[in-house]
């Protein structure tokens, strides 16, 4: 049963999250909750992630633009290991609030909080008709990969809003599906340099102990297999559609976090 769960979920998530940028991780580790440790789960979907992210390079990252993936990325993988060596010291703050709901409970917390109101902001921006004009001058992006590593680093959600900032880049189709595509690798392999030993002995021999090799590889090639379909359906699609649908999986992210579900 597992393996049809997991390999459904991967197929219509990286599908999905392929036009947003973000997501998989955050959807798909709660899947592999379900049936493993928690440890195990975060092994699972880490090795799906870094898999389905190279492969997405594969297919568009040929589209990026460069200069916007230097001023962007690289700022963001500097700023995200500040913001995940504060991650203890935030995580001693009391939530704001909980409530429990079908048995489980959730707690609301104010990084959270404060990540959720940034991100429903700029889904706001970007399905106001008036300000879809708004962007963001290049000098800026140096700025928003700050804050989109910091904070990224700070709860694991960097992916939202880096898609939020480089939404507003004025780039065409292809070059702001390659340049967000790009500039995740670029962060991952930042964070792959700091925790890397850590992951390749920790992560790696979970998932061995465990014996859940066979169902990660099923859920990585089902990724690979949601991904390429959601290419083939992404050369169909206008950037007016893609940059709505970014912003409305914004906004359910960001309801997501406000309400503590992820």
């Amino acid at each position: 049963m597992e393996y049809v769960v997991i390999c459904l979920v991967s197929i219509v998530v990286a599908g999905l999250t392929f036009f947003s940028g973000f997501g998989l991780g955050t959807l798909l580790m709660p899947v592999f909750a379900v049936f493993f440790p928690v440890e195990v789960a975060i092994s699972a979907t880490a090795a799906v992630h870094l898999a389905n992210n190279a492969f997405k390079v594969f297919l568009v990252g040929r589209h990026a633009m460069a200069k916007v993936v230097l001023l962007f990325a690289v700022p963001a993988a500097a700023a995200a290991v500040p913001g995940a060596l504060l991650l203890n010291y935030f995580a001693e703050f009391p939530p704001l609030a909980s409530y429990t709901l079908a048995g489980k409970a959730f707690f609301i917390t104010p990084v959270k909080t404060v990540i959720a109101v940034v991100i429903a902001v700029f889904s706001f921006v970007e399905l106001v008709p008036a300000l879809k004009r708004l962007t963001f001058d290049l000098r800026l992006m140096p700025l928003g990969g700050v804050l989109s590593g910091f904070f990224g680093g700070l709860s694991g959600h960097q992916g939202a809003l880096r898609s939020s900032f480089l939404l507003r880049a004025n780039l065409d189709k292809k070059a702001l599906l390659g340049t967000m595509v790009l500039s995740a690798v670029i962060v991952d392999i930042s964070r792959l340099a700091v925790y890397g030993t850590t992951f390749l002995r920790g992560d790696f021999a979970v998932l061995r102990e465990q014996g859940v090799s066979g169902l990660v590889a099923a859920g990585t090639l089902s990724a690979l297999i949601g991904s390429l379909a959601g290419f083939r359906l992404f050369k169909k699609m206008t950037l007016r559609t893609l940059r709505a649908f970014v912003a409305a999986m914004l906004f359910v992210l960001a309801a997501a976090l406000g309400f503590g579900i992820v």
